[in-house]
């Protein structure tokens, strides 16, 4: 029997080891998906409603172990993973709250005998290859309403986060859901390869660029739903008129939280020339007290790397901005001992040629460019692939808005940065991805629609 060893990103230690899947038990989950969807379907609202409230009041009942269970995954900050399970909360509340009227049928026409209606119906067999960086958070964008609009699902976890994946599965069937309509396949990417080759009838996908693509050359002939989440090179730009020490406290939080993990992580700061020295000099303070070390203590702010090959992308980062005339605050390198850790690394003075403004550092590390005016920002921060998040920090929302307007990404922030919200989609332009998660919108990703034309005889 196949297996995968479970390592701590913390200590370079082996967990655990649990049995995977492979191409055959792969295929054989898929049938059991294909076939249980249609009961599932025909379960009530109601009593799927119902089942996601219980799995709602098992995470509360169990957050301190699940917490753990995530740091002991994937290196987190116990009080982050903690967030990550609280936050993980209001998004099934929205989910919960917003169902009926997101999928309910819409009458559209009714004159002269003739009515027409829009029904909204299930996908039908779901693939959710997800992510590890928040696992609960990406996972529960999909799976929740998924299975509450009568999809049976497919529970790819990344493998740098299965522990996680199984506590998920374990909740799912103790809150009702049944086992063959919350299916986890367990393993590394031949397991998802082995996902893509099934009878699916949508994938959503959460991860990096290259992936992605792969994915999308996979499954363009196959017709069937494709979700891409691909993360982003997120810029923020700092106005002359921003509050200086607000705005380096929110960004430095923005680009480190998560040990600098999150696609929406702050991964660019603009920052106008009048201000600049101020704003790097408060921004490298706050960096410097941020606390590494032990994940599971509470008050580590920045914790391991997740996974190891992470560590040469931040090397070749670094060097790349050394040699092109970067100027290095803090960090720039790994620190010793087992398991994967990078310092918090600030460089001041850096530009468009270095990989740094470029390309996913997806780590604690950040660049900081000076610009002369409004344009100038709004050029370098168009001046990129992705688009998923960018923020402006301005007392003035009029400039802000307007400043945003012309940027391209699916989410923009005026003076806050690094959020998601159930209420609004989550999208990206470019590279970021195809499709969308969260709103009423992501609720309906997971239907597909059919017309009624009804005439009276």
């Amino acid at each position: 029997m196949a297996t995968l060893a479970i390592i701590n990103p913390a200590t370079g230690g082996q967990i655990d080891e649990v049995p995977a899947d492979d191409a055959a038990t792969v295929a054989l989950k898929a049938a059991q998906a294909r076939a249980a969807q249609p009961r599932w379907h025909r379960v009530p609202l109601t009593e799927r409603k119902a089942c996601i409230e219980r799995f709602r009041a098992l995470v509360v009942r169990d957050l301190e172990s699940l917490a753990r269970t995530l740091t002991l995954d994937t290196g987190k900050p116990i009080r982050q993973a903690r967030n990550e399970l609280n936050g993980l909360l209001g998004r099934i509340d929205f989910f919960l709250g917003a169902v009926e009227r997101s999928t309910g049928t819409e009458k559209v026409f009714d004159e002269g005998g003739m009515r027409e209606q829009i029904e909204h119906v299930p996908l039908g067999v779901v693939g959710n290859i997800s992510a590890w960086n928040y696992p609960w958070f990406v996972g529960g964008n999909v799976f929740v309403p998924a299975l509450l609009t009568g999809n049976t699902v497919l529970y790819k976890p990344s493998e740098y986060a299965t522990m996680t994946g199984l506590e998920i599965a374990r909740l799912l069937y103790e809150a009702g859901v049944p086992y063959d309509a919350f299916i986890t396949l367990v393993g590394d990417g031949g397991v998802g390869a082995a996902l893509m080759e099934q009878r699916i009838d949508g994938l959503f996908f959460t991860g990096s660029y290259g992936t992605g693509a792969r994915i999308a050359r996979t499954m363009g002939s196959r017709m069937v739903k494709l979700q891409l989440e691909l993360g982003g090179k997120d810029p923020t730009y700092v106005r002359a008129d921003a509050n200086v020490k607000n705005a380096a406290e929110s960004l430095a939080d923005g680009a480190m939280y998560n040990t600098g993990q999150s696609c929406c992580s702050v991964e660019r700061i603009y920052v106008h020339a009048s201000i600049y020295d101020e704003f790097v000099r408060s921004f490298v303070d706050v960096v410097n007290g941020f606390k590494v070390g032990d994940p599971m203590a509470e008050d580590t702010y920045i914790g391991a790397i997740t996974r190891a090959p992470q560590l040469d992308v931040l090397d070749a980062q670094v060097e790349d901005a050394r040699r092109k005339g970067g100027r290095l605050l803090v960090g720039g390198h790994r620190l010793p001992g087992p398991g994967n850790w990078y310092a918090p690394t600030v460089y001041a003075d850096v530009n468009h040629s270095m990989e740094l403004m470029r390309e996913e550092s997806f780590g604690p590390i950040i660049g900081i460019q000076k610009v002369a005016d409004d344009a100038e920002a709004v050029a370098m921060m168009n001046d990129t692939r992705y688009g998923l998040t960018a923020g402006v920090y301005t007392p003035d929302e009029t400039v802000a808005r307007g400043i945003l307007a012309q940027v391209n990404a699916g989410s923009v922030y005026w003076n806050c940065c690094d959020r998601v919200s159930p209420r609004l989609p989550w999208s990206g332009y470019g590279d970021s991805g195809i499709g969308l998660t969260l709103s009423t919108y992501g609720i309906q990703t997971f239907c597909r629609t059919k017309a009624w034309h009804l005439r009276s005889a």
